[in-house]
């Protein structure tokens, strides 16, 4: 999925606005060369002349900076080095940790988006890329989990 989508989609799920999504970026790591202007940029339509394409680097200290937004810093544990490269399986990772979400949780997400899911299609999800077993996240997949997760989220 494209970046930008990703961002857009949590944005609108937990009402951020424009600065609440650069402070949570910033709590990975507080260097990070991040605007409101940027943010304003990455939400725009493609179309637009203003546009901007959410890279990979913003989308992994956003990710990270939620899971802190969301569940607090432990400051007991290292920080953990930011994603190079954001794959959807990423993506469904980081959301799962940030929501607490179990597998009863995310099984619930995704049928509420009317897109069901087994068990063992889900533990393949988060299974290592080199494993036997490992299933690469799609698109479509991602979305419905978006939706499912917007709507557990937000209320229907």
């Amino acid at each position: 999925m494209i970046n930008n989508d990703v961002l857009r989609s949590i944005r609108y799920m937990l009402d951020l606005s424009d600065i609440k999504v650069v402070e949570i970026a910033k709590l990975a790591d507080p260097a990070f060369p991040i605007e409101k202007a940027d943010v304003q940029a990455f939400l725009r339509r493609d179309d637009d002349p203003d546009y901007a394409e959410c890279s990979n680097g913003v989308l992994a200290h956003f990710l990270d900076g939620l899971v802190i937004y969301c569940r607090g810093r432990n400051d007991s544990l290292p920080p953990r080095p930011v994603e190079k490269r954001v794959t959807n399986n990423v993506v469904l990772k980081k959301l799962r940790v940030a929501f607490e979400l179990k597998d009863v949780d995310m099984h619930q997400v995704f049928e509420s988006a009317g897109f069901p899911i087994s068990k063992p299609e889900l533990t393949a999800l988060f299974r290592q890329p080199g494993h036997n077993n490992y299933r690469a996240c799609g698109d479509q997949l991602l979305r419905n989990f978006l939706k499912g997760l917007t709507l557990r989220v937000r209320g229907s």
